[in-house]
């Protein structure tokens, strides 16, 4: 619509909200938060928009996209996420998100009026809740990358042709401030799925200088699993990698879920941290390598009567400093752990395999977490590497 056919209050309001995001929102990390301003602002303004939506595709491993919802009275969006394959449920096929994904402009509906050629369930959902004009535009971002917007009215009439104008003009600099928030998330995001949530923070903070890094207290857990190499032999490959993807959700769940951070996956190990500034760090290091060597066991029986392969695995547990952080080539770094600590923990993993024992623990580990009462000592063993015997622990037996 022409800026001469709107109101002068609705050409103010228009400007102010382009001015608002383009240059007072700078300090506001989340679109979510950003979103909701923007709604209570047009709301406040006497548009009658009831009912919001962003959507957005986000690479995430664990869900394909989400939205971001705003109604009247909320102070914080309600998000939902979106596991992968719901863009072939016949809740997306059916829906004008769809539409506009596959190149649509803008959908414009009066709810208040059935459409057999947009015979969309939404439609008839917002009407019940007593809304009566929808709109949904597209939101371009760059390579086009195609997301939407969506406004919804319960004013008797709703959205006017100002209003409206009022709408579609917001949305290039939505886009804009949009893309910049999803695009900083996708990178948290990624940082965090390949390298750990605290590492993310510590690269995203700028620590990505070759050799930078502090000295951490922590417990170090290793683990392997074994005989992996010959399966991979036998096995299609599909079949190896949802085989060793199950093994290490069984590993790694109750490490994220006691608080430890798993700094890398190497082939079919895992290296993990808790560190001590966490409170109970020793007693969740414990619980979360007893749960995972129990989860391990349940896998294996469920394998088993599948006719697939049982898989030994081993851990090594012990405590220290270690230190964190940058290291590898001038082009190519790694953010992890080095020190003695860690190659104890190593050890005390390859020992795993000749005693006998799955799961062996360091003097250190348990004399600092007061477990005596939860293992057994299996002596002293000589470390490759170490100088000094190592007394040794193993789980208690049954």
């Amino acid at each position: 619509m022409p800026e001469q056919e709107q109101t002068p209050a609705e050409i103010a309001l228009a400007k102010s909200l382009h001015h608002w995001m383009l240059n007072e929102v700078s300090n506001e990390r989340f679109i979510d938060n950003i979103f909701v301003e923007l709604c209570a602002r047009l709301h406040g303004a006497g548009i009658p928009v009831a009912r919001s939506t962003l959507h957005f595709r986000i690479n995430n491993p664990q869900w394909l996209g989400a939205r971001i919802e705003w109604v009247p009275g909320l102070t914080e969006a309600r998000i939902t996420t979106f596991e992968h394959g719901t863009e072939l449920t016949p809740e997306f096929l059916l829906s004008p998100i769809f539409e506009l994904s596959k190149g649509g402009d803008e959908l414009r509906q009066n709810l208040l009026v059935d459409n057999p050629a947009r015979p969309y369930p939404l439609f008839a959902a917002l009407r019940a809740e007593g809304l009566t004009d929808y709109v949904a535009l597209p939101l371009q971002h760059t390579l086009d990358k195609r997301h939407a917007v969506t406004f919804a009215s319960d004013a008797a009439d709703g959205f006017s042709p100002g209003q409206l104008a009022v709408l579609r003009g917001l949305v290039p600099v939505l886009a804009l401030v949009s893309e910049v928030r999803i695009k900083n998330a996708l990178a948290r995001t990624l940082l965090q799925t390949y390298v750990g949530p605290h590492a993310s923070e510590e690269i995203l903070a700028g620590a990505t200088t070759r050799g930078s890094g502090v000295t951490v207290s922590a417990a170090v857990v290793i683990c392997d699993i074994r005989g992996f190499t010959g399966i991979a032999n036998a096995w299609p490959r599909d079949d190896v990698i949802g085989l060793l993807n199950a093994y290490f959700d069984a590993i790694a769940d109750p490490i994220d879920r006691h608080g430890g951070e798993i700094l890398k996956f190497m082939g079919d190990g895992l290296l993990a941290i808790f560190p001590l500034a966490q409170e109970r760090a020793v007693a969740n290091t414990f619980e979360a390598v007893v749960e995972a060597h129990q989860g391990m066991l349940a896998l294996n029986a469920i394998n088993m009567s599948l006719g697939k392969p049982s898989i030994a695995s081993g851990f090594g547990v012990h405590v220290g400093d270690v230190m964190y952080g940058n290291i590898g080539s001038r082009r190519r770094l790694d953010f992890t752990v080095i020190g003695p600590a860690v190659n104890i923990a190593s050890r005390l993993e390859t020992l795993t395999k000749s005693v006998h024992h799955p799961v062996l623990f360091s003097e250190a580990f348990v004399r600092m977490g007061q477990l005596e009462a939860m293992v057994d000592s299996i002596g002293e063993h000589e470390l490759r590497g170490v100088s000094e015997p190592v007394s040794v622990f193993s789980l208690k037996s049954a």
